[in-house]
Formats: structure tokens, C-alpha cells, sequence
């Protein structure tokens, strides 16, 4: 029993003692946790965006980095998570040739208006 609470707590689940989870936390990539909790017409406006142009919501969404926009990466610095969001939309612009690129980018701004979503509504941004 206790190798399984181990194994729980190392996934990122809290167990009671009847063996029940209580929480689980996904662990995200830094590409994927440096997506910005933004207002939710903004982060509607980039699910637009990046559903008729790959790649470009997620280059307006790196802005609002730069203006305060906070992401699940706190212990890097603020350039550093612009930058990272620069390379993801650069990655679908340059991957939407073969489609992929279009998927990644309609499925992040999906990402970005569920994590609006969740502000919105008061949840804890860690989904």
C-alpha cells in the first residue's frame, strides 16, 4: 500500500488512506505550460486567429506575456517564456505546411480559452 501512495504522490495525486484520489495535476512540457492565461475575448480572439492563420494567435498570445498575462511557468524569467511562445507559433507556422502545424495551433488556442475559462470562473490555473 505504501509503494502505491509513493507511486501516487510521484504522479502528482494525493491519496487518502482508502486509497481514493483526491487531486491530479497533468505535467506540462515548457512549451505547453508557457501558454498565457489571458482575458477571455482575447484568448477567444487567438483561437481565431490561429484557426484561419496557424501560428499567429499564439504570436499575439506571447505579447500578453510581456504585458502581465501569467503562465504555469513562474520560476522563469518573463523573456524567456515570450520566447518560448514565439517558438511554438513558429513551429506551427512552419509545421501547418503538412497540417500538423494547423492542428497544434487550433488545439492551443483551444488551450488558451480553457485556461481563460478557468480564470474566469476562479478556479486555480494548475488544471
Amino acid at each position: 500500500m505504501e509503494q502505491k501512495d509513493a507511486e501516487a504522490r510521484d504522479r502528482g495525486a494525493i491519496s487518502s488512506a482508502s486509497g481514493v484520489v483526491v487531486q491530479v495535476r497533468e505535467k506540462k512540457g515548457p512549451l505547453r505550460a508557457a501558454i498565457p492565461c489571458m482575458p477571455f475575448p482575447v484568448a477567444v480572439i487567438c483561437l481565431f486567429l490561429n484557426t484561419f492563420v496557424p501560428g499567429l494567435g499564439t504570436f499575439v498570445s506571447a505579447f500578453t506575456v510581456l504585458c502581465g498575462a501569467r503562465t504555469d511557468l513562474p520560476d522563469r524569467h518573463v523573456c524567456c517564456v515570450f520566447w518560448l511562445n514565439i517558438a511554438a507559433a513558429f513551429i506551427q507556422i512552419l509545421t501547418a505546411i503538412v497540417m500538423v502545424g494547423w492542428i497544434m495551433s487550433i488545439f492551443w488556442g483551444m488551450d488558451m480559452v480553457i485556461l481563460a475559462r478557468y480564470k474566469d470562473q476562479g478556479v486555480p490555473q494548475q488544471l
